[in-house]
């Protein structure tokens, strides 16, 4: 037992000499490396109408956004992607866009958006677009032209003049065919003023553009063009599933789409089988074009690489398409899914596993193409409503140890959870089109709550004596002030220690491993760490009961560890040295444990 101790003691010498020079590298490090500077970034979504007011409106702005920066690049954030701050309505809050061009009032003004752009830039930070291309707003120029029949743009939208209805007194046919939008209710309107039908696969102030128009694809690329222009990073492109539908036939019709059989309410978007609506061949071209779009910006100008972020929940098999292939290039990063959509609270550590190898196993054998893992966004619960609090660190230290492109929805680094909102204070339209009885199964409204900076009026968020959307009740206790004051025992720093660890560390390509003891994930990655080789493992206990796991099964020459990062429930000390074979891990409890390969001489005393 002396000399067990003694190697450890020993050990634990050369890992703070390794974690010294961990340290004082990461003082130094710049987060805007070109060198395939995105393949290993954090990218941190923020939602603007919450984060931070700067002029007591109760709705976030870009002034705000400037203002809270520093937050972002304390934390070392390699960028942060922007849902929609252009012209609009706010039928969908900014994914009705009137104008392309021009930035929302109530966010700001162009010179706004290019101060908080040059201050991004000046802190090392890309900025990423929301790029929503499947529909405009019905108040958009195109679309009163083309409801007008302008010449340019009679078919920039799709348009249909319904089908016969003898019964009708009025001069209003049926609808084209029975396609449903996500909004609930038939996707197709009826305009009065152009006596035709208009697509609209969501909000019916959202009427959908025609692809099979070159004039649109051109118009959508100037688009791309012009924010590029000004200096954005790339685009995070929106609902990239329904860019296309079917063709109509020779008699211009559009085919019903067919029954699933879930549910018996034909308003319900789950009631059809989207196959002529979604995931059509046409949409992987339209991306590759972007893409090239992207590139050749890059060659014109000698900037570093632009990215495409694509939103599709598409089967695995066409999201994969999305990357591109040999010959031509798509989005860098399809954004990853499987972590909202396939795991839960009462998912297991297979369960995790599971989820993790399907992505890696299903991506195109292509040196350029790297994975990438979303745990939420401004559309999906949080990751506290849906794991639990108790696995908040848990599931940031899964996504931020994996290899690839971590993404990071504003508030899960702090652990910020569901708010409960009435059907009064209700502002999605998607639940607001549901009804007060059905509202709660549709709204986004919970995970958009104001973020919590401080325990002051609004949580920090605001002045105004109402915001948007209710603040969380629990912001005294949960906010980024408290977490900053507790760093070394707190939700945000386990964050931190993450993101700092997946941007230093040198990690050797293609050593991922993964395995389950118990009901414990265990992650495993090779990494140079102080120029010695390490055997970097992220522990997470999955489960509700202690369990002891044994390290030397995977590599039995390492004999002991130094626990580097811990959740906030640990049982264990941070720097703790620990025998690989026989690793206590307490109840949901997780960490990251860093093993040396040393030469059997250094631990003799």
């Amino acid at each position: 037992m002396r000399n067990k101790l003694c190697a450890v003691y020993s050990v634990l010498f050369v890992f703070w000499l390794g974690l010294g020079n961990f340290l004082a590298r990461s003082a130094q490090h710049d987060k805007r490396n070109d060198n395939g500077w995105w393949k290993s970034a954090v990218f941190y979504q923020i939602y603007p109408r919450s984060f931070m007011d700067s002029n007591g409106d109760g709705i976030g702005d870009l002034c705000g956004i400037t203002s809270r920066l520093g937050y972002l690049d304390l934390h070392n954030i390699t960028g942060f992607w922007l849902s929609p701050i252009f012209a609009s309505p706010m039928a969908d809050f900014g994914y009705d866009i009137s104008d392309y061009y021009k930035i929302q009032p109530e966010y700001g003004t162009m010179a706004d958006f290019d101060a908080m752009l040059k201050k991004a830039n000046d802190l090392n930070m890309e900025v990423i677009l929301d790029f929503v291309p499947n529909h405009t707003s019905d108040e958009h120029e195109w679309f009163k032209k083309s409801e007008l029949r302008v010449p340019g743009f009679e078919d920039f939208y799709i348009w249909h003049p319904g089908r016969p209805n003898p019964n009708d007194t009025n001069g209003q046919p049926f609808a084209p065919c029975n396609w449903v939008s996500f909004f609930r209710g038939s996707a197709w309107q009826w305009s009065k003023t152009r006596k035709e039908y208009y697509l609209h696969q969501f909000s019916v102030k959202q009427p959908d553009l025609n692809y099979r128009n070159p004039a649109v694809v051109e118009a959508m690329k100037d688009v791309m063009r012009f924010w590029l222009g000004r200096g954005v990073a790339g685009f995070r492109i929106d609902a990239v599933p329904t860019l296309f539908e079917v063709a109509p036939d020779a008699d211009g019709q559009y085919p019903d789409e067919p029954l699933s059989g879930n549910t018996n309410d034909p308003d319900d978007p789950g009631y059809l089988v989207h196959i002529y609506t979604q995931d059509r061949n046409e949409t992987l071209d339209m991306v590759y074009q972007w893409r090239a779009v992207l590139d050749e910006f890059q060659q014109q100008y000698g900037v570093r690489e632009r990215i495409i972020m694509a939103e599709t929940y598409s089967p695995i098999d066409i999201v994969m398409k999305y990357y591109g292939n040999e010959t031509v290039p798509g989005a860098q990063i399809p954004f990853n899914f499987h972590f909202i959509t396939d795991l839960n609270k009462d998912s297991t550590a297979q369960d995790f596993l599971n989820t993790i190898n399907y992505w890696i196993d299903h991506m195109p054998p292509m040196d350029s193409v790297v994975p990438n893992w979303v745990l939420g966004n401004h559309d999906q619960h949080r990751v506290a409503s849906r794991f639990g609090e108790d696995m908040i660190d848990s599931m940031n230290m899964i996504m931020l140890s994996l290899p690839g492109v971590a993404v990071t929805y504003n508030g899960e680094e702090i652990g910020m959870d569901d708010v409960w909102i009435s059907y009064n204070d209700t502002v999605d339209p998607a639940a607001c089109n549901a009804g007060p009885d059905r509202y709660q199964y549709t709204t986004r409204d919970p995970e958009r709550t104001p973020f919590q900076w401080d325990s002051s009026k609004n949580a920090g968020f605001s002045t105004a004596n109402h915001t948007w959307l209710p603040v969380s009740p629990n912001y005294t206790l949960v906010n980024v002030e408290k977490q900053l004051v507790e760093y070394g025992h707190s939700h945000l720093h386990v964050y931190r220690s993450l993101v700092q660890m997946k941007q230093i560390v040198s990690y050797i390509p293609h050593t991922l491993a993964t395995f389950v003891q118990e009901n414990v994930l265990i992650i495993l990655r090779q990494a140079n760490i102080g120029g010695t080789l390490s055997s970097v493992y992220t522990i997470a206990n999955i489960g509700n009961q202690q369990t002891t796991i044994n390290l030397t099964l995977y590599e039995p020459s390492l004999k002991v560890g130094l626990l580097a990062i811990l959740s906030v429930n640990s049982v264990h000390e941070k720097n703790e040295p620990v025998l690989m074979d026989s690793i206590v891990v307490g109840p949901k409890e997780s960490f990251v444990l860093v093993a040396y390969h040393i030469q059997p001489e250094v631990v003799q005393i």
